[in-house]
């Protein structure tokens, strides 16, 4: 059953592809360029600022995606698909047994599972994101070589495999946070898709905090306001270079952030038409070039990156799959000032090499109790901590 659905998802994949590829512009090509290496060999490639320096934290972690960090160290890490288009469908926890900031092991605290993309804590419990549902795994820090079985707290999520892999975390309000993508690439979703929810932690009453979300694949809440705020990938199938990726603030419920109808500011899809107006959206906080797949993000609360990055937004650029010419595979720090976004930089680069080709893609953050920050990265299967030096 398993060797089908992967055969399936690799079938599913290149016939995806084949199609994006026969409606870009002619002699526009669909440009996916991976390259197999050591990562540890090319991390003098990445270009960082003044002062900061990458290594290896943890290798061989097979697909790292989403991370979550214990009080007590334990590295929590959740998995979609490797470069091979096969699922691991494992849940890790990475441990630093001496503090030297390099793992010593990577356990598989469970496997078999169906993108098991999002991980969280709360209360000395692991939740782990499947497509459908959300389990708990309880006192997970004491249990890592017999971890405890599952308990299914919420399996009512829809199954669709696109845009299903989900991110998780919980909130300053003490509920888990679950978006849920729309089921195809543009198209009017329900009321159970395009949106993002909460749920308690036993996983009961489920509400909708906001809806027009194509993909959100990470989100944070701001340090000092409280408020939530999260990346949407625009869609596919719309040229090179539109419609934008989002950096989205949500300032209260119920709001509506354009999908389908809308993208970045305010970039109109005539192919939905609606009769809601202007009004009823809500643009995007920031815009970042079309299909860089901004996913993860993260303010940083260290203490020890300099000031001007203090309670500013990290974002992974998972980078391009269907773009004549890649774009991406970095990871850009978001300058936020009076809780507006008022622009970006690039913070680190060199995953994608001046043939275009990429040899990683960063998808999501941790900061660890000295203020390094990880990253994980599903391409080249390890995590990567950046640190700072005066």
């Amino acid at each position: 059953m398993k060797k089908r659905a992967i055969l399936f998802q690799s079938i599913f994949c290149l016939l995806f592809s084949a199609t994006v590829s026969a409606q870009f512009p002619p002699g526009a090509e669909v440009a996916i360029n991976p390259m197999s290496v050591d990562p540890a060999t090319y991390l003098d490639r990445i270009k960082l600022p003044p002062g900061f320096k990458i290594s290896i934290y943890a290798s061989n972690v097979v697909a790292a995606r989403s991370l979550a960090l214990s009080p007590g160290g334990v590295l929590y890490v959740g998995s979609r698909w490797d470069d091979r288009n096969s699922q691991p469908g494992k849940v890790y926890a990475v441990v630093d047994k001496n503090g030297d900031y390099q793992a010593d092991e990577v356990l598989t605290i469970a496997s078999g599972l169906n993108m098991p993309n999002g991980v969280a804590l709360h209360d000395g419990d692991l939740y782990v994101a499947e497509v459908n549902r959300i389990t708990r795994y309880g006192d997970i820090d004491s249990h890592l070589t017999s971890p405890p079985a599952p308990v299914v707290i919420n399996d009512g999520y829809p199954n669709d495999f696109m845009h299903g892999w989900k991110n998780i975390a919980f909130g300053p309000d003490g509920r888990l946070y679950v978006p849920v993508g729309a089921p195809a690439n543009t198209v009017e979703p329900d009321a159970d898709h395009g949106i993002i929810t909460s749920i308690k932690p036993d996983g009961s009453d489920k509400q909708t905090l906001a809806r027009g979300v194509r993909n959100s694949v990470g989100f944070d809440w701001h340090p000092l306001t409280g408020e939530l705020w999260f990346t949407d990938n625009g869609r596919d199938l719309w040229g090179n270079n539109q419609p934008p990726d989002e950096l989205n603030h949500v300032t209260k419920a119920g709001q509506h952030f354009g999908y389908p109808h809308r993208y970045g500011k305010g970039l109109v899809d005539d192919q939905f038409k609606t009769t809601l107006t202007d009004a009823d959206f809500t643009p995007a906080a920031l815009e970042f070039p079309a299909h860089n797949a901004t996913i993860g993000m993260q303010f940083y609360t260290g203490k020890s990156f300099p000031e001007q990055y203090q309670n500013q937004a990290f974002i992974a650029a998972h980078g391009s799959w269907n773009r004549a010419e890649p774009d991406g595979y970095r990871i850009f720090v978001v300058n936020i000032k009076d809780n507006e976004a008022v622009g970006y930089d690039i913070f680190a680069s060199g995953w994608l090499t001046e043939e275009k080709k990429f040899w990683g893609r960063p998808v999501d953050f941790a900061i660890l109790p000295d203020g390094s920050l990880l990253v994980s990265d599903d391409f080249a299967n390890c995590i990567y901590r950046i640190s700072y030096e005066n």
